[in-house]
């Protein structure tokens, strides 16, 4: 009895495994005829045998799976690959790898080629989803979850954005790396291609000209910083003081990482902490202006004048077209004038006291004009150009108020 019952076993086994290799050869058939919906309703018929399915057809199966669902389904077709690449390790035949290879590195490619353009077109919640799914597709290009997390940032999804951020912590991602750019002959916009040979391609079809290469820079910091701007958002600021504390002791001299926790209790309106952040960038990087620049508008806004002045003096001296530290260090010195005209006001009848008072007014004027007049230089705009107006004015220098005055109304669009 046990005989027989095996003898028709085996028989089952015989008929089913006929099955199999008779509907891979329709699935064949239909990819061959660009019918590959027919392939899909096929394959998904033996997706419930893929277990048990014989070994002889298993690799194939795994083939034509991916081939059937390609630009289609992505995902699906990335997987069946990768399946048919682990078992046909497994066993130590080879038959479909060499030929399935080129075939997902092609997918990749089209799903890396679409989250870019998404991410052009400022689709970046679409852009997201490609950028992480050619991650996964392809782990050791691990600037597309860089690209994930950015989009992710800029669709507003601080969720998701703030889980990819801590894998690329975790990865140990550095963002050290070349881009691979592009103008876009249509538009006349640089753009990052991913790749060399996606750029080179681009290129070689004339849809892109100019192609250049820009060495980025370690992104470990920027990282840090965002994921703790995303946990201030969501109202966890001491988890995201502790991500940048943590960060910065694994890194202590790294000034960006100081800087990003600076910035943060600029957010968080605790200029105290961010003074003495500043000062510490400083001694790291003592020709860095815009460390000094800082200090300035620390020391400024706590009224410590003399201080400011300092600060914003030693940015211009490191950097002498500063225009924002001329524009802040004018107006530092040009705030002694408030408690000068409370005291005019107070002394209007008083003519002799009044016209001292104006004489210290007028000397503070003469004093920061030349600051202003080399802000006013290095970029123009109409705070600058209102602040001379006002110095002009008092000044009674009207030759050089009447210059202005057409250029003040046309940057106001009058």
């Amino acid at each position: 009895m046990k005989k027989q019952i095996l003898a028709i076993s085996l028989g089952l086994m015989s008929v089913v495994a006929f099955g199999q290799k008779k509907e891979l050869r329709s699935v064949e058939k239909a990819i061959k005829k660009g019918d590959l919906k027919e392939a899909k309703v096929i394959i998904e018929s033996l997706e419930s045998m893929e277990a048990t399915m014989d070994s002889k057809y298993r690799a194939k199966y795994y083939f034509l799976r991916g081939a059937a669902y390609g630009k289609t389904d992505v995902q699906k077709a990335a997987d069946a690959y990768t399946k048919l690449f682990e078992y046909e390790k497994e066993i130590g035949k080879q038959k479909y790898t060499e030929e399935a290879q080129p075939k997902l590195n092609d997918l990749i490619q089209f799903v890396s080629n679409k989250a870019i353009a998404q991410y052009n077109e400022k689709n970046y919640s679409v852009a997201k989803d490609n950028f992480y799914l050619t991650y996964k597709l392809s782990p050791k290009d691990t600037s597309f979850l860089y690209n994930a997390a950015i989009s992710a940032s800029l669709s507003e999804d601080y969720d998701v954005s703030l889980d990819y951020y801590k894998e690329l912590k975790a990865i140990g991602y550095t963002g050290i790396s070349t881009q691979y750019l592009g103008t876009n002959k249509e538009t006349g916009e640089v753009e990052n291609l991913g790749s060399k040979t996606n750029r080179d391609l681009l290129v070689k079809t004339g849809q892109y000209t100019n192609p250049t290469e820009k060495a980025l820079e370690s992104k470990q910091a920027e990282i840090v910083k965002n994921i703790g701007y995303i946990l201030v958002n969501q109202g966890k600021t001491e988890e995201a003081v502790i991500a940048l504390q943590e960060a910065r002791k694994a890194n202590p001299k790294d000034v960006n990482l100081i800087l990003n926790e600076a910035q943060l209790y600029i957010k968080l309106d605790q200029m105290d902490k961010f003074g003495e952040l500043m000062k510490e960038a400083v001694k790291l990087d003592p020709t860095n202006p815009t460390l000094f620049f800082n200090l300035g508008v620390v020391n400024a806004n706590e009224g410590k004048t003399e201080d400011a002045v300092k600060y914003y003096k030693k940015a211009i001296e490191l950097d002498p077209e500063y225009g924002d530290a001329y524009m802040n260090l004018a107006v530092t010195m040009l705030s002694e004038e408030k408690e000068l005209v409370e005291q005019m006001n107070k002394n209007l009848s008083n003519f002799k006291k009044y016209d001292a008072l104006q004489d210290k007014q007028k000397a503070l004027y003469k004093k920061a004009l030349p600051y202003l007049v080399k802000a006013d230089n290095i970029k123009r705009s109409a705070d600058t150009v209102r602040s001379l107006l006002n110095i002009y004015d008092t000044l009674e220098m009207e030759k050089e108020a009447d210059a202005l005055r057409p250029i003040y109304k046309e940057l106001r669009g009058q």
